[in-house]
């Protein structure tokens, strides 16, 4: 923690110079909760304007924050009677028009009716009907741009629109769903609900006109820092936590929730063991004054403590985690034997209800749910075994033979997801009979996960590849390297990659110390770390450590 609010200072200091002493005017709307409204003390609140105070913090900007009706602000953006825009909803429509920062949310729209109407799953059940929208929002946008053959009644603000609706008038509203939850709870519609989310989440962030992208960059680098600093998880969390816990079955949040456990577990460890080394200095202090065998008898039963404590905490995780492995399988395979009775009643009856979905959509999404909850029961079992190995008695030095075969396909293995969504063209070749190398796993498993991730972000399609291949270049060295078809990196960055903050992804949350990590962990192994690129034809980084003879002549 220090360190990192050293990286923070450090980061204020530097950017806090490139921001200009003007203030600049910050426009939002007036009836948007939670992210943007008017409170009762007629003050400018919610999510977005609590991020935007915080931004304005950590960057040394001055900001008057202003909101009212949406369509006013828009057009007082484009008049330029304000600067930016602290939550617009980015889309394909409005690119040409505007610029946008990295998303700090996800905005989902849905379509509101009055209870007991019919469930929306397509726009063109929208056909002929009456659709209440916000004037100048991302729903009269798209539904204008689309043609969607239905009649658009705009009003000023969310609020209005569903007052009218639950007032008997028209037929449905598309709103965004936060805020529509949160004004029907407010104002006490309770004759309205929402019945369908035919659109996919948008990204919903801070906008100026397309030509003030270097005050856009303020905000994003501003953005990047509550991120990394975790002050912008914290702020999403008082206000968008709660209504986000509330909307059905939170399989993302359990996932959160296991993989916070995880870390609660990994950081007793961390703790346990830093308490174990500040022993040990202790014992090496007083064994000057106190008989050898006393020595050994404190260390003995040290790691006898520690040994008892990993060994509970493993079996307590271990028992529930073997029951999911144990009847999981078991799922599988009622599944596998009901579904030709389900698909036959399908056939002959049509669409049904299973749990509140359709069958249809549970069909496709049922067996990848199972697949879900089995690969999660084994990577906690993995885990488990992880502490294990991390809590046997150990030499002074972290140094050991390492295989960097499996060193290799364990780091592939973490970053599996990341490489699927990136690319559909991934190639791994294994050098066959390599001997060990010398040096710490863990850590080289850190250098290759983070010079995956860079060749991940530098593709521009999934249709480009990367590709890594281990290998001995010479009798005495081993070899690494990682090549991928991205963007590349101009020639005048090469040399200052491995330089502390510098980073050709600022806007998008870089902060510039991967690689002088990864620069460092190689040069401590006695290796070396090497890129070459070229523009539009991607890199290669080359990772390259020494072998003693004997170890080569071994294998």
């Amino acid at each position: 923690m220090p360190f990192l609010r050293l990286v923070n200072s450090l980061l204020c200091i530097m950017l806090a110079s490139t921001v200009s002493a003007q203030t600049i005017r910050v426009g939002g709307d007036s009836n948007y909760p939670p992210y943007e409204f008017i409170n009762s003390a007629g003050e400018p609140d919610g999510y977005n304007t609590e991020l935007t105070r915080a931004v304005a913090e950590v960057m040394g900007m001055d900001v008057q924050i202003e909101l009212g009706p949406w369509n006013q602000m828009r057009k007082r953006l484009e008049a330029g009677d304000i600067d930016v825009v602290q939550g617009m909803v980015a889309s394909e429509e409005r690119s040409g028009r505007y610029a946008f920062a990295p998303p700090h949310a996800l905005v989902h729209q849905s379509i509101f009716a009055r209870l007991g109407s019919t469930k929306i799953t397509d726009l063109e059940q929208l056909v002929g009907k009456e659709v209440i929208v916000q004037r100048g929002g991302v729903m009269h946008d798209y539904l204008a741009q689309h043609f969607v053959n239905a009649k658009l009644i705009l009003v000023e603000s969310h609020a209005q629109a569903l007052r009218l609706l639950a007032s008997g008038q028209h037929d449905y509203a598309a709103v965004a769903n936060l805020p529509g939850l949160y004004l029907g709870k407010e104002l006490s519609l309770s004759n309205i609900e929402p019945i369908g989310r035919p659109f996919n989440g948008k990204h919903y962030g801070y906008a100026t006109l397309a030509n003030n992208a270097e005050l856009l960059a303020q905000f994003s680098e501003g953005l990047a820092i509550l991120k990394n600093t975790g002050k912008q998880q914290q702020i999403y969390d008082k206000w968008l936590g709660p209504l986000n816990a509330n909307q059905g079955i939170p399989w993302r949040q359990i996932g959160q929730v296991t993989a916070v456990i995880c870390a609660i577990l990994l950081l007793i460890l961390a703790v346990i063991m830093v308490w174990n080394r500040m022993l040990t200095k202790e014992v090496n202090r007083r064994t000057l004054e106190l008989k050898q065998q006393q020595r050994q008898l404190v260390q003995a039963d040290k790691m006898a403590s520690l040994g008892v404590l990993v060994s509970g905490v493993a079996h307590e995780i271990n028992n529930p985690s073997s029951l999911l492995l144990l009847n999981l399988p078991v799922l599988q395979e009622f599944l596998d034997d009901v579904e030709p009775i389900l698909d036959e009643y399908y056939q002959q009856h049509g669409n049904y209800y299973l749990a509140g979905l359709p069958y249809s959509q549970l069909r496709e999404e049922l067996p990848a749910m199972l697949q879900d909850m089995l690969a999660g029961s084994q990577k906690i079992r993995h885990i488990v075994d992880d502490l294990k190995d991390f809590a046997r008695e150990a030499p002074d030095t972290t140094f050991e033979l390492v295989d960097l075969n499996k060193v290799l396909a364990l780091a592939i293995r973490l970053v599996d997801k990341t490489i699927r969504q990136s690319t559909d063209h991934f190639n791994v070749s294994y050098g066959a009979n390599l001997p060990p190398l010398y040096g710490n796993g863990q850590r080289i498993e850190q250098v290759l996960i983070n010079l995956i991730v860079n060749a991940c972000q530098a593709l521009e399609h999934t249709g480009q590849s990367i590709s890594i291949r281990t290998y001995m270049p010479t009798s005495t060295t081993l070899a690494c390297v990682i090549e991928d078809q991205g963007r590349g990196i101009e020639p005048a960055f090469l040399e200052r990659l491995c330089d502390p903050f510098f980073t050709t992804r600022r806007e998008e949350g870089g902060t510039g110390l991967g690689l002088s990590v990864s620069s460092r962990i190689i040069q401590e192994h006695q290796g070396q770390l090497t890129f070459t690129s070229t523009p539009g034809q991607g890199t290669q980084a080359l990772l390259t450590f020494s072998v003693t003879q004997e170890l080569s002549h071994a294998h």
